[in-house]
């Protein structure tokens, strides 16, 4: 196998264990790469050549932005080798993955799009940083942020605590926000949330459950984790509708729209590997953007399920990237 036809993958062992790694190797060799697990505790000196880093850091780049310094030395290692190495094709480039770890950084790149002229807007959201009760009041009006909202961690991914949220339903319960946040109003959509999955050119959408319908009100706060309440098989009660919000009829997804809304991601944000949460809203049939992922699993049922021919599509991104540079 000719040096420069060498593929490196990197993502954590939990990660690895969920891939069909021989079939990884199986669907490569036939697109003429040879592909190996790259060791982040050796040199990388030592492991090259290869022409291809297929990686799913951001749980390092997560750690190295808490201050992690075994993490800081990780990212920083990689990112000057790719430096000196400036030939190797990334899915995806490391900066691009860092912005998206942001979740407000993330939501201001999709509301610079054009996709509000398709009908397609991410739901008004702030970053909360105090604890001041008034503060947080003005910020909220000023950023136009309703009640009900739903209070997110800054950090989009890379850790448990990613996916840990709250629903704010009044004025009182503003103590619940765990700050530094971001607070984004939230959009009724039926309990229903579909998934885009990007590889390359390619993508897919799927249906996954979601929360269910929500009015401004004076009850409590309520936390939950977003991916028990999203996964395929999800039987949360938090998703079950209320007996009036049960309809015959809903908002069906337009595969077109859908198709915009993925074209236009993957070049905002410089990315291959995505993964899009979006939902229809209810009472206007508006598509709202409520969520980016990078790299969302690998082949797994973690991410990309019901993707056909997951591997050939990474293969075949590849292929034209390498080809092209």
């Amino acid at each position: 196998m000719p040096p420069n036809k060498r593929i490196a993958v990197w993502m954590s062992e939990k990660k690895l264990q969920k891939i069909n790694w021989q079939e990884l190797v199986t669907v490569c060799d036939k697109h003429g790469f040879e592909v190996f697990k790259l060791d982040l505790n050796r040199s990388l000196e030592e492991q090259a050549p290869f022409c291809v880093l297929l990686h799913k850091l951001t749980d390092i780049i997560a750690s190295a932005n808490q201050g992690d310094i075994r993490s800081m030395e990780i990212i920083n290692e990689v990112e000057k080798y790719l430096e000196r190495n400036s030939t190797i094709t990334v899915l995806d480039p490391i900066p691009n993955v860092k912005q998206l770890l942001d979740r407000y950084n993330c939501y201001s790149i999709i509301q610079a799009t054009n996709l509000h002229s398709y009908g397609v807007f991410t739901p008004p959201f702030c970053v909360l940083r105090n604890e001041d009760l008034d503060i947080i009041k003005d910020q909220l009006k000023n950023s136009l942020v309703t009640f009900p909202f739903i209070c997110k961690p800054i950090l989009g991914h890379g850790s448990r605590q990613a996916h840990e949220m709250s629903i704010i339903f009044n004025e009182k319960y503003l103590i619940d926000c765990k700050t530094p946040c971001v607070a984004q109003s939230f959009i009724n959509h039926n309990a229903i949330l579909y998934k885009i999955f990007i590889v390359g050119d390619k993508h897919c959408f799927v249906e996954r459950p979601s929360l269910k319908n929500f009015q401004a009100s004076q009850r409590e706060s309520i936390h939950f984790d977003s991916s028990d309440v999203s996964k395929a098989d999800s039987k949360s009660r938090l998703s079950v509708l209320d007996p009036d919000d049960v309809v015959k009829e809903r908002w069906q997804p337009d595969p077109k729209v859908m198709e915009v809304i993925a074209n236009t991601l993957r070049k905002s944000f410089g990315m291959d590997l995505l993964g899009i949460d979006v939902v229809i809203d209810k009472s206007t049939g508006r598509y709202g953007i409520i969520d980016v992922n990078a790299y969302p699993g690998f082949g797994s049922v973690s991410g990309y399920d019901g993707f056909p021919n997951f591997f050939d599509a990474v293969l075949d991104c590849i292929s034209k990237k390498v080809t092209s540079n």
